[in-house]
């Protein structure tokens, strides 16, 4: 016959409102070292260490709250497990590169592709799972566990724990009332890194506005009308370059004191733009706004990916359009227009064992280009500058500035070698830019011609402790921001070259895109306008 646990061993083990407990103490300590890094940075710990010391139970007291919620649905060890998961991966991400994970950031990871994940899995990152991710969640599961006998028991003691959790963080905000209310009013930002908690009510708005979106209705339409005139007998070839992750401080014709632009800068037919600003800090956001109507304040991607962008209405007017991509993909802007892959060796003859080289884009264009009549609107988009494994991004004959950061381990690196890696990107990029004008070049009797280099968002190198992008674009470094952006005129083309020589300073913005497409295709139409400047002057004569 089998013993019966005595009373002294039923007594021992893990109680749920325990093991909530340890969880959010454990979360608190171990994946909260850049919320306590930024909170110290705006309140001193000289002068504010009642307050600190507060904030630190505040956290735990939520954390348990959180837990007990989610422990209602899930039971307390799967949500240890989720929370404990979720809080290492995040950590690490945070605590290397600043990384906040709102919506936008949702919405990247979402979109990334095997290959750009590859890059961010490093062994300092699998190392940080494996010990504050896959150990401590061992330990939970090889516990001993003493849940209450009855269903009804367990979820007082889940209740207890919520209460608990509200109970302490009231006890503790109500002595410094005031500094908490300046943290929840003054600076907002500083939530947005309370890991996990912040990542679950940004996954939790995301899925929100997933369900809403679920039956996208039949498409808007931005324009009844588009036409060209028909008294033009010249045919537009026009380039549009959507670069990846490139800065406008970090280019030499806006005064970098590096030629990152070798090629580039021997063209006499290019302006580069010293103060275009980005409608977002992550591809998936500023890819689709560059090609709305909405401009960035009115933006929203769900929205966009069913309603008419600017390529929609020039392929509505005639214009032979098309999309290369050799990124994650267009982001929603090419479902309605001719898209082509260039990430794998299927299409791209350009591709080593590394990756697939931006400069395959081109590969066939002239070809296609014979092949049709009418205008065309040719995308390319780019892999460019996608870091951290800037390395990947060029070949060894654009290694100018060594040395280089080897890895996409950033903290193995110094920051100046983080720094020459990215600039070796940025040449091969003028190498790839130089052979798409070449082609442009070699039409220019038959076209007019003209090459826009946009890059979607900025990057940030160190400066602030940060790096990377994807930061929420309300309090973004204006590294994140402030993208490159250049013009190529050929000789046959209606842009006015001086005139638009003059607007290299000028304040702008992706909302000009749009806008600036349709006037160089001469289009009419009642699509919307937005009043961010353009960037380019046509001849007068222009129609």
């Amino acid at each position: 016959m089998a013993r019966l646990p005595s009373p002294a061993a039923e007594s021992r083990g893990l109680t749920p409102l325990t093991l909530i407990a340890l969880t959010a103490a454990f979360l608190t300590i171990s994946g909260n070292v850049t919320f306590f890094d930024q909170v110290t940075d705006v309140y001193p710990w000289a002068d504010n260490r009642a307050f600190l010391i507060s904030l630190v139970g505040i956290l735990w007291a939520f954390l348990t709250l959180v837990l007990a919620l989610f422990s209602l649905l899930l039971g307390v060890r799967p949500t240890a497990t989720l929370f404990i998961l979720l809080a290492s991966a995040i950590g690490h991400y945070a605590d290397k590169f600043g990384v906040v994970i709102d919506i936008s950031m949702i919405e990247n990871i979402l979109a990334t592709n095997p290959q750009e994940a590859g890059d961010l899995i490093t062994p300092q990152y699998i190392l940080r799972i494996a010990l504050l991710g896959v150990l401590p969640t061992w330990l939970v599961w090889r516990a001993r566990w003493r849940p209450a006998p009855t269903w009804l028991g367990r979820k007082r003691q889940l209740a207890l724990a919520a209460l608990l959790g509200v109970v302490v963080a009231l006890g503790l905000a109500l002595p410094h009332s005031g500094q908490v209310a300046s943290f929840l009013r003054e600076h907002k930002p500083l939530r947005y890194y309370a890991n996990p908690a912040y990542a679950f009510y940004s996954a939790g708005k995301y899925a929100g506005r997933s369900w809403k979106s679920r039956d996208p209705g039949p498409l808007r339409i931005s324009a009844t009308h588009a036409a060209r005139p028909t008294e033009d007998p010249g045919r537009d070839l026009i380039i549009v370059v959507v670069g990846e992750t490139v800065r406008a401080d970090h280019i030499n014709l806006n005064g970098y004191g590096r030629n990152t632009l070798p090629q580039l800068s021997q063209e006499e037919r290019l302006v580069s733009y010293a103060n275009i600003h980005s409608c977002g800090t992550s591809t998936a956001v500023s890819v689709p706004c560059m090609f709305a109507f909405d401009g960035r304040d009115n933006f929203d991607d769900t929205r966009a990916k069913r309603t008419e962008n600017v390529l929609d209405v020039l392929a509505k007017a005639g214009v032979n359009v098309l999309w290369r991509d050799n990124n994650s993909d267009s982001k929603g802007v090419a479902l309605r227009v001719p898209f082509e892959d260039f990430r794998t060796g299927e299409r791209n003859p350009h591709c080593d064992e590394v990756e697939c080289r931006d400069t395959g884009l081109l590969s066939g264009l002239q070809e296609y280009i014979d092949s049709h009549s009418g205008d065309f609107l040719i995308v390319l988009h780019q892999m460019g500058n996608h870091g951290p494994a800037y390395y990947k991004r060029y070949t060894a004959e654009f290694e100018h500035f060594k040395p280089a950061c080897p890895t996409a381990e950033l903290s193995e690196c110094t920051d100046p070698q983080i720094v020459n890696a990215y600039d070796n990107a940025i040449v091969a990029t003028d190498n790839f830019l130089a052979r798409a004008i070449d082609l442009l070049k070699h039409n220019d009797g038959e076209f007019e011609t003209a090459l826009l280099y946009i890059s979607d968002h900025g990057e940030s190198l160190g400066e602030k402790g940060l790096y990377l992008h994807g930061m929420p674009y309300l309090f973004a470094p204006k590294e994140q921001t402030h993208v490159a952006a250049l013009l190529w005129a050929g000789e046959s083309s209606d842009i006015d070259f001086e005139a638009t020589q003059k607007l290299r300073d000028v304040d702008s913005s992706h909302d000009a895109v749009a806008g600036m497409l349709l006037s160089l295709f001469e289009i009419s139409s009642d699509a919307p306008k937005h009043s961010a400047p353009s960037w380019i002057q046509l001849q007068p004569d222009h129609h």
